[in-house]
């Protein structure tokens, strides 16, 4: 560089220091995290469809199935409206898998990475506005479970507690297909990568009917897998009972999901980008 040039804009964009860093890659995160969001706002087919599916499982289950379907205890609406949620907001776990991809497939990751700006702000504030998109739903869930006779049998802050964790639990998944997103050639091929994965943790569940009600050689890995677990603590949380010990085992799944496809998820993107 010849002397008295100015520096390169990157080279000036970079900054000094721990701190100065973090506040950088937090700027570059909020500023993806809205960019995302606009996206969903300005294509409402999507967002509309995306809120119509959970809706179409409720009212599936509660006026179908939930007539041959009896808990062990309370009725079924109460039963059902917590495994919806899990089930919702992993589905809706997804949208980062495609979201990647598209972005991936169009050369926009690309002209991230030439950018002056922090390399984790691209998987952050994906994950990010997809974690916000679940508390919409969570929030359109909540109104449809009242509506069809759902209560909250706890209180308040317990229920809340419950939304928290199922939320943060899809957050964790969320990380999980940001690695399948940055592996698929395009966003149709991590879609149909990423549901396989999803099912059997989802309907092989507590999520819709009790576990003693599935064959034997099923109930241990319905009972112990993580959607399970985190159905049953947003149960407890909301209907009623033990907390503590299935709190723990929630949050536990959350912490080793994050541990392990995180990093996954960040190598990936290094070297695809």
């Amino acid at each position: 560089m010849i002397a008295g040039a100015p520096a390169p804009e990157s080279a000036a964009r970079v900054p000094d220091g721990l701190a100065a860093r973090m506040r950088w890659a937090v700027a570059d995160t909020a500023t993806l995290t809205t960019r995302n969001l606009i996206g969903y706002v300005r294509v409402p087919e999507a967002l509309f469809f995306s809120s119509v599916q959970p809706i179409m499982f409720v009212l599936l289950f509660r006026y179908v199935f939930g007539g041959a379907i009896h808990p062990p205890h309370g009725s079924y609406v109460n039963f059902l409206i917590p495994g919806i949620f899990v089930q919702t907001v992993a589905f809706g776990s997804v949208a980062t898998s495609i979201g990647l991809a598209e972005d991936l497939h169009k050369g926009i990751v690309e002209r991230f990475r030439a950018l002056p700006m922090a390399r984790s702000a691209v998987l952050a504030g994906r994950t990010i506005a997809d974690l916000v998109r679940n508390l919409f739903v969570a929030a359109l869930i909540t109104g449809i479970g009242y509506a069809v006779g759902f209560r909250v049998q706890t209180s308040a802050a317990a229920f809340l507690a419950g939304i928290a964790i199922i939320v943060v639990f899809a957050y964790a998944l969320s990380w999980g297909f940001a690695f399948v997103g940055l592996s698929a050639p395009n966003s149709e091929t991590a879609q149909v990568m990423a549901f396989p994965l999803l099912f059997p943790l989802t309907f092989a569940s507590a999520a819709f009917v009790p576990v003693q009600t599935m064959p034997s050689w099923l109930q241990g890995f319905a009972t112990h897998q993580p959607v399970s677990v985190v159905v049953n603590t947003a149960r407890a949380l909301m209907l009623g009972g033990p907390t503590s010990t299935l709190v723990w085992q929630s949050l536990a799944w959350t912490a080793g999901i994050v541990v392990v496809l995180a990093p996954l998820a960040v190598r990936r993107y290094r070297r695809t980008a």
